[in-house]
Parts: C-alpha cells; structure tokens; sequence
C-alpha cells in the first residue's frame, strides 16, 4: 500500500504541477524532465508526516530495482526528499507510468554505488558534473521492491 496521508504539494509550484499532470495522466503525462523519463517518488516528511511527492530521472537495473541521485543540482545540502527516506526507508513509493509500489530505500556505496552511478549517469549525464561542483558526496539511494 502507497505511503498513506496528507498529501501536501511542493511549495515549488513547477514540481506541484507536474505531480498532478503526472497522476491526472496515470503516468502518460508529466513524465519527463528536461526530455528525459521520470518518475515520481513518495516520501513521508520526516517532520509534517504528510505525504511528499517528487518527480525524479528515472534510473532502473530493469529488474524491479530504482535509484534515486540526491544531487540537487550539486547545491551544498542534500535535497528534503533524500532526508526523508533517511528517516523513513520503509515508508517509501515509487509511480513509474500508471504502477504504483512500495519500496524499501538504501544508501549504497562503494562498488554497488559505482555501478548505479554509471547507470544514473546514462540517464542524465550532469550528474557527473553536480559532484563536482559540491564538496559534499552526492547519495545514491537505492529503491527495492517490497513485498
């Protein structure tokens, strides 16, 4: 079951316009960024509870498995979301097109962040060029299928 609530839209009027074109379609509209596809990704917020939506490039291992690039840009702090699913990895959704699932979220590092940073960065490039634009280590968070 998606992650269950209020739902409260992004104060960021562009990401709160997309959302609902996004869910108004089932997924056929609204899902892309810059050209490219996205997803939306479902948190709760770790302080309101209430749920967020944020629409995110979608990086897949076409096995059921997603991640997400907490890059923000390369902005010197991580993006809300990526605290979110810190503090709650198990309260976790993912739309990709009209499926709607629950998730487990999981920073990785390492060589498993290695091979899903080249995936990530397949999809959108800039990723590259967000880290190096930022002192911090951008995190990758990888989403799995629950049960």
């Amino acid at each position: 079951m998606p992650v269950e609530g209020e739902y409260e839209p992004s104060p960021w009027e562009p990401i709160a316009d997309q959302v609902r074109e996004f869910e108004e379609s089932g997924g056929t509209a609204g899902n892309t960024l810059e050209g490219k596809p996205c997803i939306i990704l479902w948190t709760r917020g770790r302080r309101s509870g209430k749920v967020r939506k944020t629409p995110l490039m979608r990086v897949t291992d076409g096995a059921g498995c997603y991640a997400v690039v907490a890059s923000m840009g390369g902005a010197p702090q991580h993006p809300v979301w990526y605290h979110n699913l810190v503090a709650n990895p198990d309260d976790v959704a993912l739309q990709d097109g009209a499926e709607l699932r629950d998730y487990h979220a999981r920073d990785v590092t390492g060589d498993e962040k290695a091979t899903w940073w080249a995936r990530a960065t397949e999809v959108w490039p800039d990723y590259d060029n967000y880290q190096a634009a930022t002192d911090r280590v951008i995190p990758l968070v990888v989403l799995e299928p629950r049960a």
